[in-house]
C-alpha cells in the first residue's frame, strides 16, 4: 500500500503542477471562440507606476481622437478574445486601451479604413494593405508621432461571429522612460508591426 499511496501523492502533484502551468499560459495566448492566437502571444507587461500628467493626457489626447470605420460601437467593458499584446519597449509609459465593435465589417477593409484615415496627427506604421483574404481573422495597425518613436497608438482587429471587434491601445512615454538597449545594434519594430 505504501506504493500506492506513493503514486496517488505523485500524480496529485502532477496534476497541480501541471493545472498552474495551463492557468498561466492560459492567460497569455489562449485562442477563443472569437479569435485565433498571433504571432505575439504574451501577457501584457506590467507597466511601471507613474504619475507624469503630460504623458497621461498625451495618451487621452490620442484615445479621444481615435477614428474608426462608420458603424464602430464603442465598448464600455473589455472585450474578450484579444490574445496578443503590445511590448512598449520603453518605460515608463501611460496606458490607455478601448475596444469597438463594428457589425458586418472585414478584417481587411477595416485595417484598410484605419490605414487611410489616421489618428489624430500620428503616422501609420503599416508597410502596405492587408491582404483580403477571409481566412485571416486579425491584423494590427500602428500609429506614432514620428519616425522611430516608441509610442502612439496600436489597434489590433479581431474578425468575429457578427463582423470584427478593435482594440486601441495607447502608450505616452513619460518624461523619465528609457529604452532596453539591443544586443549588436539592434533596433526595435515600429509599433503594430508584430
Amino acid at each position: 500500500m505504501p506504493h500506492r499511496s506513493t503514486s496517488t501523492a505523485t500524480a496529485l502533484f502532477l496534476a497541480v503542477v501541471l493545472t498552474a502551468c495551463a492557468s498561466t499560459t492560459a492567460g497569455g495566448g489562449a485562442t477563443s471562440a472569437e479569435g485565433s492566437a498571433s504571432s505575439e502571444t504574451r501577457a501584457p507587461a506590467t507597466p511601471l507606476a507613474s504619475t507624469d500628467a503630460a504623458a497621461r493626457a498625451r495618451a487621452q489626447t490620442w484615445l479621444d481622437a481615435a477614428a474608426l470605420p462608420p458603424g464602430a460601437v464603442r465598448s464600455e467593458a473589455s472585450l474578450g478574445g484579444f490574445d496578443s499584446y503590445t511590448g512598449w519597449p520603453c518605460v515608463p509609459v501611460e496606458e490607455l486601451e478601448a475596444f469597438w465593435t463594428i457589425p458586418g465589417a472585414t478584417v481587411h477593409d477595416t485595417a484598410d479604413w484605419l490605414i487611410e484615415n489616421p489618428t489624430a496627427d500620428l503616422m501609420t506604421t503599416a508597410v502596405g494593405p492587408v491582404v483580403d483574404d477571409p481566412a485571416i481573422d486579425s491584423a494590427t495597425v500602428g500609429f506614432i508621432p514620428e519616425p522611430g518613436a516608441q509610442e502612439g497608438v496600436v489597434y489590433t482587429i479581431l474578425k468575429t461571429d457578427a463582423g470584427v471587434a478593435v482594440r486601441a491601445e495607447v502608450a505616452a512615454l513619460t518624461e523619465s522612460a528609457a529604452c532596453q538597449t539591443l544586443p549588436d545594434d539592434g533596433t526595435w519594430g515600429a509599433p503594430g508591426q508584430g
